[in-house]
């Protein structure tokens, strides 16, 4: 009798062990799932748009980036360039594949290539650079690129946001680029190769997805850069009424 007691209390035992087993497996893959990466994907426009010179050239300008990864590890494909409308022509053309990983709380590090296609031959650039929030809230993306040659330039991009509404949108960019060798091939030239400075008003349609927006961009060679420029028929300075989109998916 004692026997079959016991048998049927370690039945019972083990029937009411077995939902606390379950829960216990469920919570360890559920902490297991939650430490793992979240993959984060998308992409963005932060330049769509069309430009009016003050000499009546006409161009198609973007700048965007797709990205795939996580927080710790991102790959992104970055894009931008200019369209001569009436030439039917790139004036500018330049595609970075490139990783980045945080170094700090603010800041990213990324490494990897550029392949531009400028006026003249193509070219291909090693990139190292770094990306984030400077203080008082100014974004900065500052690049190292070296060719298979051995030139050596590099590019400092920043821009800052006025919040004037909830809406409205008041945005100022920087793009300074400088050549620390000479690429005549390509008319760049030792030294300031050139700026570009642009002031664009936004307001938010869907929730940063779609900001159209207005502004004024001026564009300026210096140096060498631009005494190549001017030998070739080109321009030194425009001044560019701008009209577009920002656009994020």
């Amino acid at each position: 009798m004692s026997r079959w007691i016991s048998l049927v209390a370690t039945a019972a035992m083990g029937l009411s062990a077995m939902p606390m087993t379950a829960y216990a497996q469920e919570r360890i893959q559920d902490v297991t799932e939650r430490k793992k990466p979240l993959k984060v994907w998308g992409a963005q426009f932060e330049e769509f748009e069309y430009r009016y010179s003050d000499d009546d050239e006409e161009l198609g300008v973007w700048s965007g980036d797709f990205f795939y990864g996580t927080d710790d590890l991102k790959a992104r494909w970055l894009t931008k360039g200019e369209y001569a409308i009436e030439e039917q022509a790139y004036e500018k053309l330049e595609n970075q594949l490139v990783a980045q990983t945080p170094v700090s709380d603010f800041f990213d590090a990324k490494a990897g290539l550029r392949f531009d296609t400028p006026e003249g031959p193509d070219r291909t650039y090693v990139v190292l650079g770094i990306t984030g929030l400077a203080p008082q809230w100014f974004e900065v993306d500052a690049n190292l690129y070296v060719s298979k040659d051995g030139d050596t330039s590099t590019e400092l991009d920043a821009e800052y946001e006025l919040l004037l509404t909830n809406h409205w949108i008041l945005a100022v960019a920087l793009d300074a680029s400088v050549a620390f060798s000479e690429d005549r091939e390509i008319g760049v030239g030792k030294g300031l190769v050139s700026t570009e400075t642009g002031i664009r008003l936004s307001y938010d349609l869907v929730d940063r997805s779609f900001s159209p927006y207005v502004g004024v961009v001026h564009e300026r060679k210096y140096g060498d850069t631009a005494d190549f420029a001017d030998a070739d028929g080109g321009n030194v300075e425009d001044w560019f009424a701008v009209v577009g989109a920002r656009l994020s998916f």
